[in-house]
C-alpha cells in the first residue's frame, strides 16, 4: 500500500508505520494493513507468492474442473442407464453418440421396459 511507503519514513519499523496507517484509517487491527501489504508486495512481484490474479484463475479453474466434473458423472449416469434399457441392441451406442448433450440428461426417463421409440421403430 502506498501509504505505508509513503509514512515508514517517520517510524522507526514498518510495523508502527502500518500501525499508524490503520489509526489514520480507522481500521481496528493493525494486521488487516500488514495482511494488505503483504498482498501489494506479492502482486508487485517483490515479495514470493500467489498473486491475487493467479489466485483468481486458479479457484476459476478448480470451480469449472469441479463442473465439468459433474457433467461427466450425470453423462456416464445416462450412458448406462440408456445400456440398461436394451442391452442386447447394438444401436443404442451409435444412438447415444450421436444425441446432443442436453438430451442425453433427459433421456433415461423416456427409457421403459421397451426402451424409447426410434424414429425407424415409429410407423
Amino acid at each position: 500500500m502506498r501509504i505505508v511507503v509513503e509514512v515508514r519514513e517517520q517510524h522507526e519499523t514498518e510495523w508502527a508505520a502500518m500501525r499508524a496507517v490503520s489509526e489514520l484509517l480507522g481500521i481496528g487491527t493493525t494486521e488487516t494493513v500488514r495482511k494488505w501489504v503483504r498482498r501489494a508486495e506479492i502482486d508487485a512481484g517483490s515479495r514470493p507468492g500467489v498473486s491475487s490474479e493467479e489466485s483468481a484463475e486458479l479457484k476459476r479453474l478448480k470451480r469449472e474442473n469441479a463442473e465439468l466434473k459433474r457433467a461427466n458423472a450425470i453423462l456416464k449416469s445416462a450412458s448406462l442407464s440408456l445400456r440398461q434399457c436394451h442391452p442386447d441392441e447394438v444401436r443404442w451406442g451409435s444412438l447415444v453418440s450421436s444425441l446432443p448433450q442436453f438430451w442425453l440428461v433427459a433421456f433415461p426417463a423416456m427409457c421403459g421396459p421397451a426402451g424409447p421409440a426410434l424414429s425407424s421403430d415409429v410407423a
